[in-house]
């Protein structure tokens, strides 16, 4: 196979560029090493050793305990649905039973960060494209958020809240009446972001059939959450693979028919709508009782374990391997950006450098969640 170089040499037109890992459509630490024809865009070469962070070998040095605050640093706009995969691996493990009040703040709360989530990265996504007032609004709603999060959490964006066996401290009445006036704002707010977005004609212009991921290509490079449901696949833990309480809740999986960039956004934004409808549910149906189960120090058995959630970003499932201490043998995490960057080289390989940001922005990555 001929080296970049001598694809190089055959035409005048040819270059290296590097994108990012500063340029703000890599959000963050992302590597993307291009090989340019002009404007197109020919091949690709993702460079994944910025977002190391070694998260599964500090999970092998501590007590399961020492591990909650890492959770969050995997995915800081998912913080915690990455904690509620964690401490179902260890609930699951050591045979916890979670009071049933835990387990609707448990919902209430995660559902609350998917929405903050999606906001961000629909905002950042429609930025990316060269629009700017539509994270403004995003911005303003998540704020809200994160007002009624920190009161509950001490913290507005790497939460540590959930513990195995509950959640480190109940809601209250405040938290109840916020969360309520919330969701009430947030529907009303979706038909303006359709009008200012959705059917915005440059938006359409700029992601329609862009990027297009078939279900053969999702399945082959196995892709998760939005990036797969916007290619038709109706797949989503909460419903496929039903964990906590979800499946007492009446809600939908959003779809998209094409697979292309729209699609994938539209996902996004319909989810925003079914986690109101989970939130409100599980407040209408919140029991009294205790938040936290009374356990003694997590002893994990010798055997092994895993766990799986539905994340902001698609499938997380955490792996453990006990000795029979309070530390894990082998912690193994499959994150969803991991999988949802792998079909970029093929997925982008000869469009123009301006729709390759709409492609990848529409993967909606998270690279420091990449543990590898």
């Amino acid at each position: 196979m001929a080296t970049k170089l001598e694809r190089m040499a055959g035409s005048k037109h040819r270059f290296l560029l590097n994108m990012g890992p500063q340029h703000p459509s890599t959000h963050g630490v992302l590597r993307v090493v291009l090989e340019m024809d002009g404007e197109y865009a020919m091949e690709l070469d993702p460079v994944l050793g910025y977002g190391h962070r070694m998260h599964e070998k500090m999970a092998e040095v501590r007590p399961t305990s020492g591990f909650y605050p890492n959770t969050a640093r995997m995915d800081y706009l998912g913080a915690i649905l990455f904690s509620h995969g964690y401490v179902g691996l260890l609930e699951r493990m050591a045979g916890v039973e979670v009071p049933e009040r835990a387990e609707y703040i448990r919902v209430i709360t995660a559902e609350l960060n998917r929405i903050s989530s999606h906001l961000v990265g629909i905002g950042a996504y429609v930025l990316d494209l060269g629009a700017f007032t539509p994270i403004l609004y995003a911005f303003d709603d998540r704020e809200k958020i994160l007002d009624i999060l920190e009161a509950i959490t001490g913290s507005r964006l790497t939460y540590c809240y959930f513990r195995a066996g509950g959640v480190s401290r109940d809601i209250d009445d405040t938290f109840i009446r916020r969360t309520r006036e919330f969701i009430d704002r947030m529907r009303n707010r979706m038909p303006m972001y359709h009008d200012l977005v959705t059917d915005n004609i440059i938006f359409l212009k700029r992601t329609k059939e862009i990027g297009l991921i078939d279900r053969d290509m999702a399945i082959r490079y196995g892709l998760t959450g939005p990036v797969l449901r916007g290619s038709g696949i109706a797949y989503d833990v909460r419903k496929s693979e039903p964990y906590s309480i979800y499946d007492r809740f009446d809600f939908e999986i959003p779809t998209g028919e094409n697979g292309d960039s729209f699609d994938r956004y539209l996902v996004r934004m319909e989810e925003i709508v079914q986690s109101l409808r989970i939130i409100e549910q599980a407040l209408d149906a919140l029991p009294d009782g205790p938040v936290m189960a009374k356990t003694k120090k997590i002893k994990l058995p010798a055997g092994e374990c895993n766990y799986t959630v539905e994340a902001a970003r698609g499938s997380l499932s955490y792996y453990l391997v006990g000795d029979g201490s309070d530390t894990p043998y082998r912690l193994k995490i499959r994150v969803p950006s991991y999988a949802n960057l792998s079909p970029l080289p093929e997925l982008c390989r000869g469009i123009l450098l301006s729709d390759l940001v709409t492609a990848m922005g529409s993967l909606d990555l998270v690279i420091p969640e990449i543990d590898r």
